[in-house]
Order: structure tokens, then sequence, then C-alpha cells
């Protein structure tokens, strides 16, 4: 969908498709960040067992 976004935006100039591009970056890249505290977490635990 990102990409989407992009080429839509790179084809129409369209400043709503970058600012939902952005948002989708963003939200991507907090989705990242979440996922290595999770696995930060299972490691911690699994190395006090």
């Amino acid at each position: 969908m990102i990409d989407l976004t992009w080429k839509l935006f790179k084809e129409t100039g369209s400043i709503e498709s970058y600012l939902l591009f952005k948002e989708l970056e963003n939200d991507q890249h907090d989705s990242n960040e979440f996922g290595q505290m999770e696995n930060d977490k299972e490691s911690s635990l699994e190395s006090n067992l």
C-alpha cells in the first residue's frame, strides 16, 4: 500500500497522497519498533529461565 501511495504522489503531485504516504511510513516504522521491543522482552525472559 505504501508503494501505491508513493506512485500516486509521483504521478499526480497530490499533497494528500504524500501525507498519506508519510502517515503509512510512520505507522510502519512504529510497528517495527514495537516488534523489536517485544523480541527484546522475550529474549530477556528466556535468559532469566
